[in-house]
């Protein structure tokens, strides 16, 4: 064996041994989760609001990961969400956060901490807080549920939408987090499809512009002077342009 294929022998080695020994979440750190890490706080006594549990239940069949916790422990939850939403990852995953009276509070609370820290939190939805909070700009949006009649809050911040259910009798502070269209339609919020890229749209080539080629004019003998010399042609007189044509000042 020459001394040239000794060292491709050992580059070819040395290759596949870098390949083997690097971290097997490798390629997935460069893809970050396209679907949300879904975090649902219940409110007082963590016993009034089982609809949290009911919308997780809906997210996790989807394949959407959603946990149910309690609003007294929102900051241990925050640093949780943090640290799983960066773990292993060059982006950190986006974090949804979901939440119910005492809960609902708490909601804001976490999403103004997580996007805080530099963690994406597209979507907060609140059902029917029992305190007035201001949602973070950092937070992509914010989505109020509330009876204004009851004990609910509207949320303040740049990017809150407060929907007041108080126009129905059979909605209250108890049973607004159970209702099975609003969970629908905070589903749909959550597990909106990619959008697909538009395709450009085909340009029409331009017409040919027809030219017609300018006529022929005749040639006119110069007058001759007396000397025989053509006599000196008359000076061009400019033309007036009419006021409708000229360039604006």
């Amino acid at each position: 064996m020459t001394l040239l294929a000794r060292i491709w022998g050992l580059c070819v080695v040395l290759v596949l041994a870098l390949a083997m020994s690097s971290p097997a979440g490798a390629q997935t750190a460069a893809q970050p989760d396209a679907k949300p890490r879904v975090y649902l706080l219940r409110g007082l006594a963590n016993i009034f609001s089982l609809g949290m549990d009911d919308l997780a239940k809906k997210l996790n069949a989807r394949g959407i990961k959603a946990t149910v916790h309690s609003y007294a422990d929102w900051q241990a939850v925050s640093a949780a969400a943090v640290a799983e939403a960066k773990a292993g990852k060059r982006r950190p995953s986006p974090v949804v956060i979901v939440g119910h009276s005492l809960g609902a509070d708490a909601a804001v609370y976490m999403g103004n901490k997580v996007s805080g820290e530099g963690v994406p939190v597209p979507l907060v939805v609140t059902f029917d807080p029992v305190t007035p909070t201001t949602a973070s700009a950092s937070i992509g949006k914010v989505v109020n549920y509330y009876v204004a009649s009851g004990s609910g809050k509207p949320v303040a911040g740049p990017k809150v939408q407060n929907i007041n259910m108080g126009g129905n009798d059979k909605i209250g502070h108890f049973n607004i987090d159970k209702l099975a269209e609003l969970h629908e339609q905070v589903i749909g919020m959550i597990d909106r499809p990619a959008p697909r890229p538009r395709r450009p749209r085909p340009v029409a080539p331009a017409a040919p512009i027809a030219t017609t080629p300018p006529a022929a004019v005749p040639a006119v003998a110069s007058p001759a002077t007396s000397s025989g010399a053509p006599a000196t042609a008359p000076a061009t007189e400019t033309a007036a342009v009419p006021a409708a044509v000229r360039a604006p000042n």
